[in-house]
């Protein structure tokens, strides 16, 4: 191995990641109270109330994240896979992962501008348990709760629960590999994700993904060392839309 490594025939692989800060971008919000979110009887003639929309204070903050894939001519052509196929798949998969990473710390912490995501139960620690889940999911009202996010210890304690443990729900998990809640939101494993916390949130109006262009590739060849370079990199940020349409509860 240590020979091979040597004459470049491994293939290796290299990743960076940078914070752009003075990206100008500056996302909308709305925060209407509870009055503003009535439909209110207006007498005819009488002008329509308004909830306005404002520009956040603090720009969106972008990282881009990327990665090379540095081989030599030989161990591609040694190779009985299309070597760059599969390992810029798994690049891809990666940058996934850490824009999933970055949306979650949004979610949780806020975006800058003092928006951090609420805590249920007053910020005590509630005990993981069928009644915490239906109070989560009443406390997000009037958003829907169609989307829990949760590290791993926290995924396995929630599909231990009894009411997970139900033959129809069961046979869902065994047969399509799919996680059911007993309160109908998809559970989303989050292994990055700090345990003994759940973010209850709704996907349609809780976050804004702000990606400047495309997932970019680029490819080129070292001809006097016999490498071939493959890049692949995404500048993408995240902000909150409406604070309220996400929360977060910690488990004791």
């Amino acid at each position: 191995k240590q020979g091979m490594e040597e004459n470049n025939v491994l293939p290796k692989i290299t990743a960076s990641t940078t914070n752009i800060d003075a990206m100008d971008y500056r996302s909308v919000y709305s925060v209407p109270s509870e009055q503003d979110k009535m439909l209110m009887q207006v007498a005819e003639g009488a002008s329509i109330p308004a909830t306005q929309v404002k520009t956040k204070d603090n720009l969106v903050k972008l990282n881009k994240r990327g990665r090379m894939l540095v081989a030599s001519y030989e161990a591609i052509r040694f190779q009985k896979l299309d070597l760059f196929s599969v390992t810029l798949r798994q690049i891809g998969a990666y940058i996934q992962t850490m824009h999933l990473k970055d949306a979650v710390d949004v979610l949780v912490n806020g975006d800058g501008n003092n928006n951090p995501a609420e805590e249920m139960n007053g910020g005590s620690p509630a005990a993981l348990s069928y009644d915490s889940l239906v109070k989560m999911w009443a406390g997000l009202a009037p958003f829907e709760l169609n989307t829990m996010l949760a590290g791993t210890e926290t995924v396995k304690s929630v599909l231990n629960l009894t009411e997970m443990k139900d033959a129809q729900a069961g046979l869902n998990f065994q047969g399509t590999g799919q996680m059911v809640t007993p309160i109908g939101a998809a559970l989303i494993h989050v292994p990055t994700m700090a345990d003994k916390v759940i973010v209850a949130m709704d996907k349609t109006c809780a976050l804004e993904m702000v990606q400047a262009g495309e997932l970019m590739t680029d490819y080129d060849k070292l001809i006097d060392r016999q490498l071939e370079r493959a890049s692949i990199s995404a500048v993408t940020g995240f902000a909150k839309i409406f604070s309220d349409a996400s929360k977060k509860l910690t488990i004791s």
